[in-house]
């Protein structure tokens, strides 16, 4: 990217100064015409809108509107989004820089990264032609923790999170005044990744259940031979215990008990000890194995789930490790409002699968080529699925094909976990641009084995019904009759896993999304 030299100059001149943190001052807001004012400390201006603390709390003003007084104003002329971004370095090292350096490119801005330490960057950008500066973003890498603590202080505006917010976090943040956190505006999904064991290429074990995975953290097994090894202890390797995919791999497994464990700082720190020891078995994701070697992971009753990016998409792989971006339920400058617009988009993706990543493009799977699911529904059928039900299950889904948009629950709730909240918007995006358009939407639901069969197909049903009732409102631009949409539900009749775990029941609980042609 080719500028004048002097704009340059005077691009990085100004930004310079921008570095420093913002001071907060005093403005007073008065009514174009007269009437009313406010009077009290700017907070944040994005541009267009003026957010700012009162005597009656936080206050946020359109700027086209009102007339600003005080050494707090801002040169609306010259205006300069300033957005910081905190949280986990997992995010944070490389892909969200890469998306950003990607936005800019596709906005026609030039961009420079200032490098303070490993830990802490800052990008500038400017209008390539004119040199006229645009917005400056600062990153600041840590854990998740510590990207929440900053957004509770208001020293961020963008979380970068491994793991979904935490009821304690949750707590903390509305006492800082920032509800609905939880919600699917507020808590997006970007990418993909899933947790994994890790073992030396020579260790002979193939594959281990998650039940083993849970004892293996409890300290209830501690010997290769009791895992199909050989006779020799286990050495385990696991991440700090404040990184958020630690923290992510003790809430979806086990948080560690009281065993001997070598603590890592880094994923990739981790792989490499692993598969140096042919006694080790690390904790760790897919994208940084490095030279390690992943197990298999089986259910209970020994039935297997792939790691696959259709698996990891669908959450049939019950280790699914979403990466998140929190933000809070203020107006975020429009600069910063474009590029979270822009990771859904297919160039953003495809940064993602290009960083090693799994996106959230949806795939498509035909009845046809799922001959393992319907086995294992014909296998595991109990005596209240009936062959009836199953011939009407495959009769009812011929011709179409299951999308990788499934969505899930929350352990014991019927509340949609965090993949499927941004699952809602990504189909909501996807219909209102058109993707679907003369096409059929089916809204199935499943549920576990637990309980009675009829009652088990109502409450799927009902599920359904809600999802798509989401979908729906998440859609408003959606025209009329553009795309058919409808619910189905088939109880236990279809599981995933097995139900005599608590993991398994929950991963049979979800609704799916099939797609087929709209008939004439």
């Amino acid at each position: 990217m080719r500028m004048r030299r002097a704009a340059v100059s005077a691009a990085l001149f100004l930004f310079t100064g921008l570095l420093a943190p913002a001071v907060a001052q005093d403005v007073t807001l008065s009514a174009r015409g007269g009437g009313l004012s406010v009077s009290g400390t700017l907070l944040s201006f994005d541009g267009e809108f003026y957010r700012v603390q009162t005597e009656f709390g936080p206050l946020t003003l359109d700027g086209s509107g009102v007339d600003c007084a005080g050494p707090g104003c801002p040169d609306l002329e010259n205006f300069v989004a300033r957005i910081t971004v905190a949280g986990d370095a997992m995010l944070g090292a490389e892909l969200m820089p890469l998306l950003l350096e990607s936005y800019a490119g596709s906005a026609g801005l030039s961009i420079r990264r200032i490098v303070s330490d490993d830990r802490n960057f800052h990008y500038v950008l400017w209008q390539e032609d004119s040199g006229t500066p645009v917005a400056e973003i600062a990153f600041h890498l840590g854990t998740t923790a510590q990207g929440f603590g900053d957004l509770f202080t208001d020293q961020a505006d963008i979380v970068m999170a491994a793991r979904e917010i935490t009821p304690d976090e949750l707590v903390a943040a509305r006492e800082a005044g920032l509800p609905a956190l939880k919600s699917a505006a507020r808590g997006r999904v970007v990418a993909l990744d899933g947790l994994v064991p890790l073992v030396a290429a020579e260790n002979p074990v193939a594959a281990l259940s998650l039940e083993q995975l849970v004892a293996l953290r409890g300290g209830e097994i501690t010997n290769w031979a009791d895992l199909g090894g050989i006779d020799a202890p286990v050495v385990l390797h696991a991440l700090t215990a404040d990184s958020g995919v630690e923290e992510a791999i003790a809430e979806k497994i086990a948080p560690l008990g009281p065993v001997a464990v070598t603590r890592h700082r880094s994923l990739a720190s981790l792989a490499d000890a692993v598969a140096r020891d042919p006694l080790a078995l690390g904790f760790g994701t897919l994208t940084e194995q490095g030279n390690a070697r992943t197990l298999g992971l089986l259910g209970a009753c020994g039935r297997g789930f792939a790691a696959s990016a259709h698996g990891l998409k669908a959450e049939d792989y019950p280790l699914t490790l979403p990466l998140l971006l929190y933000t809070p339920p203020r107006r975020l400058p429009k600069f910063a409002r474009g590029f979270l617009r822009y990771l859904g988009t297919a160039p953003a993706q495809a940064l993602v699968r290009a960083n090693g990543f799994v996106d959230l493009a949806a795939e498509r799977e035909p009845l046809a080529i799922q001959g393992e699911r319907l086995a294992g529904a014909i296998l595991n059928a109990g005596s209240e699925v009936p062959l009836s039900e199953l011939q009407r299950m495959v009769a009812r889904l011929a011709g179409y094909e299951r999308l990788t948009t499934t969505f899930r629950f929350e352990t014991g709730s019927s509340v949609l976990d965090a993949q499927s909240r941004t699952n809602v918007l990504l189909l909501a995006e996807a219909l209102e641009a058109g993707a679907y358009d003369g096409q059929r939407l089916m809204f199935v639901g499943f549920s576990d084995g637990d309980g009675a069969a009829a009652s088990n197909r109502q409450i799927s049903q009902n599920r359904a019904r809600r999802v798509m009732d989401a979908v729906r409102r998440a859609a408003p631009a959606l025209p009329e009759g553009s795309v058919l949409m409808a619910t189905e539900a088939f109880g236990e009749a279809l599981p995933m896993a097995c139900d005599d775990s608590a993991l398994g029941r929950q991963i049979n609980r979800r609704v799916e999304v099939w797609a087929a042609p709209a008939t004439p």
